[in-house]
C-alpha cells in the first residue's frame, strides 16, 4: 500500500472513530439540556483546539487534510452548542 493512502485510511479510520465515540454524548446533551456534570472551560478549549484543528486541515499545503477538517468540524460545532447551553443552565436559566 502507498504510504499516502496508508497516512488517509488512518487519518479516516481516527475521524470516524473520534466522531463515533464524542457524537452521542453530545446528542444527549444536547436533548436533555443537562449540563450539570460539564465544566464549562473543559468546553470552551474543546472548542477553540477543534476550530485550531479545523484551520490546521483545511490550510494544510499542499493538499487539505479533509479527515482533520470534517472530524474538527463536526466536534467543534457540538462544542459550540453544548457551551452555549452551558452558559444559559449556568448564568440565565432561573433555577
Amino acid at each position: 500500500m502507498e504510504q499516502s493512502l496508508f497516512y488517509q485510511l488512518l487519518g479516516w479510520t481516527a475521524s470516524i472513530t473520534m466522531v463515533l465515540g464524542y457524537l452521542p454524548q453530545a446528542i444527549r446533551t444536547i436533548r436533555t439540556r443537562n449540563t450539570d456534570g460539564i465544566a464549562l472551560p473543559t468546553f470552551l478549549m474543546m472548542g477553540i483546539g477543534g476550530a485550531c484543528f479545523m484551520l490546521q486541515g483545511i490550510f494544510h499545503k499542499p493538499e487539505i487534510l479533509w479527515a482533520l477538517f470534517v472530524t474538527n468540524l463536526i466536534t467543534t460545532v457540538c462544542c459550540i452548542i453544548i457551551f452555549c447551553i452551558k452558559v444559559y443552565n449556568d448564568f440565565f436559566k432561573k433555577k
